[in-house]
């Protein structure tokens, strides 16, 4: 197999915003937000953040499986110096090719041009228990935070070289874009697309009920409501919990794996 990486142009958008579409569509379903991943693309590309010489697409002997798009971001210090850094999202990769390291050879990849362009960082939202196996580290550690100051597991920092955030502390911010979307939006743009039917959601009530008390009171009391949301707490903070142990993660992982979720 061929595992190629070239520029987004117009005549691919279509293609990869149905890529895109098809890979969160698991996200989709009542409670949960509209799978918008596929808008999102679509308006990262028309905004003044949007990086062009960092779009890319992964094909594999020729067919589309990966992409993924850049923007522009920065780190505020508490002098008011505003540090540029890059942010991605989304990264996708065909349904049909996950688990077969496409998606961290277009980061690989990305990156690499990345350093080319000078670029100090990469900031991200995203799986925390992922990412570190790309390099990745928790923000926290940069003494870097949200807006409001929050810090957690799934914000985290890839440094482009070694150094690139030596004496650089503060607030992260992104473009406005990645939190303008609205379902009413998401909607009309899927209309673009074939019917889909809705993903039904997995009830977090299926992994409490092979937990022990004070391990499922944990999890309940944490907020979680549906197997979908683990991804975004890594091992690190669920662990954390009262009752909760080694065993216990196994067996979250157990029924995680039963029911086709990657933790």
């Amino acid at each position: 197999m061929n595992l190629t990486f070239r520029l987004e142009t117009p005549a691919d958008y279509h293609a990869v915003e149905e890529l895109t579409r098809d890979a969160f569509w698991k996200f989709w379903g009542e409670g949960f937000k509209i799978c918008d991943e596929h808008l999102l693309v679509s308006k990262v590309r028309k905004v003044d953040a949007f990086v062009p010489e960092l779009n890319f697409l992964a094909e594999l002997d020729g067919k589309l499986v990966g992409h993924i798009i850049y923007s522009k971001s920065w780190i505020e210090t508490e002098s008011g110096q505003k540090i540029e850094t890059l942010t991605f999202g989304p990264l996708t990769v065909s349904p049909e090719y996950h688990g077969k390291g496409i998606g961290q050879a277009l980061m690989k990849h990305s990156f690499t041009e990345a350093k080319r362009l000078e670029y100090r960082a990469v900031l991200i939202f995203g799986h925390p228990n992922y990412y570190p196996q790309a390099g990745f580290k928790r923000a926290s550690e940069f003494g870097i935070t949200t807006p409001d100051g929050s810090s957690f597991d799934a914000f985290m920092v890839y440094l482009l070289y070694e150094g690139a955030l030596d004496g650089i502390k503060g607030k992260y911010y992104i473009d406005p874009v990645y939190e303008s979307l609205t379902q009413e939006e998401a909607l009309e743009f899927d209309k673009r697309f074939p019917p889909k039917q809705p993903h039904r959601l997995t009830s977090i009530n299926i992994l409490l009920d092979q937990l022990e008390p004070e391990a499922a009171k944990s999890m309940q009391e944490s907020g979680l409501k549906y197997l979908d949301e683990m991804t975004s707490r890594s091992h690190r903070e669920i662990l954390s919990l009262p009752g909760i142990d080694d065993k216990t993660i196994e067996t979250i992982k157990k029924v995680l794996h039963e029911h086709n979720f990657p933790w």
